[in-house]
């Protein structure tokens, strides 16, 4: 079958760096051709140029065939390219159907917009694909897992030919994961080719037709998923075996380090109590709602609670604001790190010290550049951040670096408590397997951490007890051989 879109021999530039070297790609009506790399492999730059966002500094874009020329992002969309970003481009403060019909919004006969019609419209792209949204709902109101099945109903609404979803599974639980599916199939039946980009190999090996992998920006391999495993893919995106994602787990304490009392703020979460020990790495699971991370910022101080107690060190701690939670030891790693956790105009050196000023300044309360560049030079070092440039303007980054700057600007605070939301979010299988180990290494050295994850082999791979969330209760937790995904999903779903 010929190739709905294909490039050929594209190089790309960017400076004297070059990220893109004679690659070629293509898929075909009705496929889901997958395409994996580690971090800065080139994956991105690729996607974004057949978006119209970068343009080529060599090599071929076709369309049916037909060479073309794609002039920006807009011109992508009328000729049926449509891309789902990793890093969401909604706007909060505007409705639902305002977001996924901007500058195409129904309109009167004497030029306003209509928005009943418009808000119409929205819902019948919601009941055609299955999903359960409000029009008139304000985008800020959901969470980011429910915001990224936003991009994804905005970019069918294009009646595209071809759509490229990057990460689209980052931040959603296994029943929306299953619902994209779902929709990813219905899409495929109706002739849509589907270019899908993603760390999670066992996605990947579930849902592609024909999987390419991209190396140092070169086209290095070509999987059929029936006929291979994960290990061949790994071999293929790192040039080495990945042998141990998830490192040993810790040593029991009963030392706790963080109590938490009661802590309710219905109907968001009711009467939780959680302990914390010192040395532990805790999972938070449940579904999307169940009240996770809402928990996790009212300890963070980020959201507010109506009655309960926090304990540090067995000392009551009143938190109003995260720059309480910090003083007194806690930090949080966001799940949503370009709107929450980092500040993408500065540089690396300048977000990895950014919660940790005060332990930069001299007697005279004036900041010591020396003691700054060192300590950022190191965190870059430790997490492993590249380039390892730290006057590297972040917004330059890769996703799954600027997720390593996020885990360096907290782990530069000297937490007695980490709590980490989703913290491998859209990063690559090495990266993901470093972070993993430096959460255990952070544990290792008396620091309590939680850690939220969508990925529940995550949860259970890391974490030494599990506290299961429900319809927001804490349902149970769990610990040793308690501990599977099959308990897991009782307590959470029941």
């Amino acid at each position: 079958m010929e190739p709905i879109l294909a490039v050929k021999h594209i190089n790309k530039f960017f400076g004297t760096n070059q990220v893109l070297k004679d690659v070629s790609f293509s898929v075909e009506p009705g496929q889901v051709h997958a395409l994996v790399g580690e971090n800065g492999a080139g994956k991105s730059t690729l996607m974004n140029i057949i978006g119209g966002i970068h343009k080529p500094d060599s090599g071929d874009i076709l369309l049916d065939g037909n060479k073309i020329t794609i002039a920006d992002p807009w011109q992508a969309r009328e000729l049926g390219i449509s891309v789902v970003f990793q890093e969401l481009s909604l706007t909060p403060n505007m409705t639902v159907a305002e977001n996924i019909f901007v500058r195409r919004e129904a309109a009167s006969r004497f030029g306003f917009i209509n928005w009943k019609k418009l808000n119409q419209q929205a819902q019948d792209l919601f009941d055609q694909i299955g999903i359960n949204l409000s029009a008139t709902a304000l985008v800020s109101s959901y969470a980011v897992g429910m915001q990224q099945i936003i991009e994804i109903a905005k970019a069918i609404s294009f009646d595209a030919r071809v759509i490229i979803m990057d990460e689209p599974t980052s931040a959603l639980s296994e029943t929306e994961v299953d619902r994209l599916y779902s929709l990813v199939g219905d899409l495929t039946q109706r002739g849509v080719a589907i270019v899908f980009i993603s760390h999670k190999l066992n996605e990947v090996v579930r849902i592609a037709d024909k999987i390419s992998v991209l190396r140092d920006g070169q086209m290095v391999g070509e999987v059929d998923p029936k006929a291979s495993d994960q290990g061949e893919i790994i071999r293929l995106m790192v040039g080495r075996n990945i042998d141990d994602l998830y490192p040993e787990k810790g040593i029991d304490s009963s030392d706790v380090i963080l109590e938490v009392r009661n802590l309710s703020n219905p109907p968001v979460f009711d009467d939780v109590s959680i302990t914390l020990r010192r040395g532990e790495i805790l999972g938070f699971a449940g579904l999307v709602g169940a009240g996770r991370t809402e928990v996790a910022r009212a300890i963070f101080g980020a959201d507010r609670f109506v009655s309960g107690e926090i304990l540090l060190d067995g000392v009551p701690v009143e938190i109003r604001s995260p720059r309480h939670a910090i003083e007194a030891g806690i930090m949080y790693l966001t799940e949503d790190r370009k709107m929450m956790g980092l500040f993408l105009p500065m540089t690396v050196r300048d977000n990895i010290v950014a919660a940790s000023l005060d332990q930069y300044r001299n007697a005279v309360g004036l900041l010591q550049h020396k003691a700054i560049v060192e300590r950022s030079q190191a965190f870059m070092d430790l997490v492993d951040i590249r380039p390892r440039d730290d006057r590297t303007t972040v917004v330059n980054l890769s996703g799954g670096n600027q997720q390593k700057s996020l885990l360096a600007k907290c782990l530069s605070a000297h937490p007695k408590v980490l709590i980490a939301d989703e913290p491998t979010r859209g990063v690559d299988v090495g990266a993901k397997a470093k972070i993993h180990q430096d959460l255990r290494k952070l544990a290792d050295q008396g620091v309590g951490v939680i850690v939220i994850s969508s990925e529940l082999p995550e949860v259970l791979g890391l974490s030494d007890r599990v506290a299961v969330f429900r319809e927001g209760h804490l349902a149970s937790v769990l610990a040793g051989d308690d501990i599977s995904q099959e308990a897991v999903m009782r307590h959470a779903i029941r």
